[in-house]
């Protein structure tokens, strides 16, 4: 049975084919994605919630719950995941909440065994390179949520820095879920030596772009790289 549209996300939904769940970054919102989505719905029906767009105080669990329902309103069986970031987060606890029906997992510059707040340490640190990375659409997009759902933001931000998220990665890992993590060049946020061990602890792949220099943003900042590097692991969801 379908879910009630009221307690559905808004959602972006492009293309044909086997479903891409893509669950975005801290304060970006699905249309900043769009550029990558109109690639990949060549070979696949890319979905993209509005995470930050919930009924009700965000929680982890309240986001968990409406993800689910907007899957199953959208009549999403088996699906594949992509996170960035912050949504790659997300991501692990939705891949374990509903392991029998997820195929395979994407986590892209995400933020996954580094200890609480450590993000937030690294924006303290180097406020010039963070500045330097915000990209006019991440800007604009980042505003935009502050502005729309101040409340949602700060109780998202609260639960992405100060969550554990371990056992969540060593679950996934136990389940053989397919994983794959991606990771830019240079990210400005999150050490490659962060994206390694999350890589080795969910047994994943460990993916470098190459080619170029790209920045934490890279997925929406140079989409046709990023596809590039998708397409070249071989995904379910692209066959």
């Amino acid at each position: 049975m379908n879910a009630e549209p009221s307690r559905t996300l808004p959602s972006v939904s492009i293309g044909q084919g086997n479903p891409l769940v893509l669950l975005h970054g801290f304060g970006m919102k699905p249309e900043t994605y769009l550029p990558l989505a109109r690639i990949l719905s060549d070979r696949a029906r890319v979905i993209i919630p509005a995470i930050f767009e919930l009924e009700g105080p965000w929680t982890s669990r309240r986001a968990l719950t409406q993800l689910r329902m907007t899957l199953d309103y959208l009549e999403v069986d088996k699906f594949s995941l992509l996170g960035h970031s912050f949504g790659g987060g997300l991501e692990l606890e939705l891949a374990c909440d509903m392991k029998d029906r997820v195929m395979e997992c994407v986590f892209a510059d995400t933020l996954g065994v580094k200890e609480r707040f450590g993000l937030a340490q690294e924006a303290l640190r180097h406020p010039a390179r963070i500045l330097a990375m915000a990209t006019p659409p991440a800007a604009s997009a980042f505003i935009r949520s502050i502005v729309g759902h101040p409340a949602q933001m700060l109780a998202s931000a609260m639960w992405g820095f100060a969550s554990d998220r371990e056992p969540y990665i060593h679950m996934l890992a136990a389940e053989k879920v397919p994983c794959h993590v991606m990771w830019a060049s240079r990210d400005s946020l999150l050490t490659r030596q962060d994206g390694q061990e999350f890589a080795r602890q969910l047994n994943a792949t460990f993916t470098v772009a190459c080619g170029q220099v790209v920045d934490h943003d890279w997925m929406f900042d140079d989409p046709e790289l990023f596809a590039t590097h998708l397409y070249q692991l071989n995904l379910k969801v692209f066959s």
